[in-house]
C-alpha cells in the first residue's frame, strides 16, 4: 500500500508524529492500519486546534502564543460584534463593548475588523469554512470609508503591503521607512488616510520611525491614523485603545503635553471598557495620564 505520499500533505509535526506511530510497530500491515486511525485522528484534533483556538496576545496587541479555551469557543462570529476578548497573561477575559439587550447573542470577532469585506469573508471560509452573512457583511456600502479613493492607487498601496510587513518582520527598519514615505508622498493625495491600506502604511511609517529614533516623523503618521481609527472602530476597541497610547506617549516625550493628555484620557476611556480598571495596560495608560497632567501643572504654575 502506498502511504507516504498522503503524509507528504500533511504538516511537518504531524507526519512527524504517524512516522513515529509506523516505526514503534515495526509490521508493515499493523503499523499501515494504526497510521490511518492516528492520521484521522491527528488531523481532526488539528482541525479542531484550528478552528477553535484563540491567538494570545500583550498588551500592545502582539500575538505571543495560541491557547484553547473552550467554553470561549462557543461564542458565534460577528464583525460588528457587541464583545471582545483580552488576555491577562494567559488569562482570557470577554468584555461588553455596547448595551447587550435581554436574549442578545453574545458574539466576538474571529477576523481582523479592520478590513474589507472581501478579506474578512476570505479569511473566515478559509480558515472557519462559512460564509460570512452578518449585518456588516450583508451590506452593499459597507466598504465606503474603507476603501476610499482611487482604486487604482490603493490597489498598488495593497500589493506592497506583504512586502512591507515582511521588512517589518525582519527589522529592516530603515528600508521599510523608506519605501513606506516613497509610497506616502507618491500616493496619499489619491486616497484619503481613512483608506485601510494608507491606514496601514501609516501605522508601519510610525513603526519605523519609533524604532529608529526619528520621534517627530513618528508623530507625524501617528497623529493621522487617529481620525480613521475613530472612524472604523464605532464601538470601544482595544485596537484604538493602544493607538492612542502609542501616539500619546510620543506627544508626552516631545512635550506636546495638552495634546498627549487628550489621548491618555480617551485611552483610558475606551480601556475602561475593554480592560476593565484591574488591567495592567489601563494602570500604565492611569500613569500615563497622571504625570502628563503634573507636568502640566508645574508649567502653569512657573
Amino acid at each position: 500500500m502506498e502511504i507516504f505520499p498522503v503524509l507528504r500533505l500533511c504538516d511537518a509535526p504531524l507526519f512527524i508524529y504517524i512516522r513515529v506511530c509506523v516505526f514503534v510497530i515495526g509490521n508493515e500491515a499493523a503499523g499501515t492500519e494504526l497510521l490511518h486511525i492516528h492520521y484521522a485522528a491527528a488531523a481532526r484534533l488539528r482541525l479542531q486546534v484550528t478552528c477553535n483556538c484563540f491567538s494570545i496576545s500583550n498588551g500592545e496587541l502582539q500575538d505571543v502564543g495560541v491557547g484553547l479555551y473552550p467554553s470561549m469557543s462557543l461564542l458565534n462570529h460577528d464583525c460588528r460584534p457587541n464583545c471582545v476578548v483580552v488576555f491577562l497573561g494567559r488569562r482570557l477575559q470577554l468584555r461588553a463593548v455596547r448595551h447587550i439587550q435581554p436574549n442578545e447573542e453574545l458574539t466576538i470577532s474571529y477576523t481582523e475588523v479592520l478590513a474589507p469585506r472581501v478579506e474578512r469573508r476570505a479569511q473566515l471560509q478559509q480558515q472557519y469554512h462559512f460564509l460570512c452573512q452578518c449585518q456588516r457583511c450583508s451590506r452593499e456600502d459597507t466598504d465606503c470609508d474603507l476603501l476610499a479613493g482611487d482604486e487604482t492607487v490603493w490597489m498598488i498601496l495593497r500589493e506592497k503591503l506583504p512586502q512591507l510587513e515582511k521588512l517589518q518582520a525582519e527589522n529592516q527598519w530603515e528600508e521599510l521607512l523608506k519605501e513606506s514615505e516613497s509610497l506616502v508622498s507618491t500616493h496619499a493625495g489619491a486616497v484619503p488616510d481613512s483608506n485601510v491600506y494608507l491606514l496601514r502604511l501609516l501605522d508601519l511609517a510610525m513603526d519605523a520611525c519609533i524604532s529608529l529614533d526619528q520621534y517627530e516623523n513618528a508623530l507625524g503618521f501617528g497623529n493621522r491614523t487617529l481620525g480613521p481609527y475613530q472612524l472604523h472602530y464605532p464601538d470601544p476597541h482595544p485596537s484604538r485603545a493602544v493607538e492612542l497610547l502609542r501616539v500619546g506617549k510620543l506627544q508626552h516625550y516631545l512635550g506636546k503635553l495638552e495634546d498627549a493628555q487628550s489621548n491618555f484620557r480617551q485611552a483610558y476611556d475606551v480601556m475602561k471598557v475593554t480592560h476593565g480598571t484591574d488591567h495592567p495596560l489601563i494602570n500604565e495608560v492611569r500613569r500615563k495620564l497622571e504625570e502628563c497632567q503634573a507636568e502640566l501643572r508645574r508649567v502653569q504654575s512657573s
